[in-house]
């Protein structure tokens, strides 16, 4: 039996061609042929059982046979917003692996003491499409461009919003205690900081912006682990 081949198109209903990358994917690496059986995800919740209908050396047309909605693995949003390590590698490894665990959107943060302050958020998108296509997610989590944090938490959000610190003199509570306490139809934000940590002044700005204060565990964590933990902590009291 085939393995299936799942192929990301966006607004797959509405197209009849794979888009370039993956046409090249499918023809190159696949050598996929006319006949030969597909699936696509379009990123909103539906797959699409199709078959190639042409396969020429650049285009790779397909024929949409069965539409397949899929239901969501969790209630509400996830949104996590995060300051880029240093390292990019390692952001690029938590954004797949929060990808496979399940989540809908990423922006990254320009905070005081962020040692990195610019980020290619195409390059961050790809590897999204490639987490997402390998777990089977309907949906893409939507990747947000660089912002400045005292901007970012000044923006009116749906449902509770949470920053995560390592300062003792701020009271903390426990986010899984309190995103299992949720209702579940509320969104959840969740801020993490740079490797430094938030500043205690960005701490308390964002505690007057609506913010409650949080920790991850007792455990010290890396930015990258740090923001996996907070994705999982949400993903685990989310789900249905």
């Amino acid at each position: 039996m085939k393995e299936a081949r799942y192929f990301y198109v966006p607004r797959a209903a509405g197209e009849t061609e794979l888009p370039t990358e993956e046409a090249q994917h499918a023809l190159r690496v696949l050598r996929l042929q006319g006949g030969d059986e597909i699936f696509l995800m379009d990123g909103e919740g539906s797959f699409f059982r199709a078959e190639v209908s042409v396969a020429s050396s650049k285009h790779c047309l397909y024929d949409i046979k069965e539409s397949l909605p899929q239901d969501k693995t969790w209630h509400a949003r996830i949104h996590l917003a995060i300051a880029p390590t240093k390292m990019m590698d390692r952001i690029e490894w938590m954004v797949e692996k929060a990808t496979e665990v399940g989540f809908d959107e990423v922006t990254f943060l320009n905070c005081k003491f962020s040692e990195r302050k610019t980020i290619r958020t195409d390059r961050v998108d790809k590897i999204v499409v490639s987490a997402m296509k390998q777990s089977r997610k309907a949906w893409k989590p939507l990747v947000n461009e660089l912002a400045a944090f005292k901007d970012f938490i000044q923006q009116p959000r749906e449902g509770r919003k949470f920053i995560a610190h390592c300062y003792d003199e701020v009271e903390k509570a426990d986010l899984f205690t309190l995103v299992q306490q949720m209702d579940s139809d509320e969104d959840v934000t969740v801020l993490v900081g740079p490797e430094g940590d938030f500043s205690i002044d960005e701490v308390r700005l964002a505690m007057a912006n609506g913010y409650e204060s949080v920790s991850l565990g007792n455990s010290r964590l890396r930015t990258e682990t740090a923001g996996l933990m907070a994705v999982t902590m949400a993903q685990l009291a989310k789900r249905k």
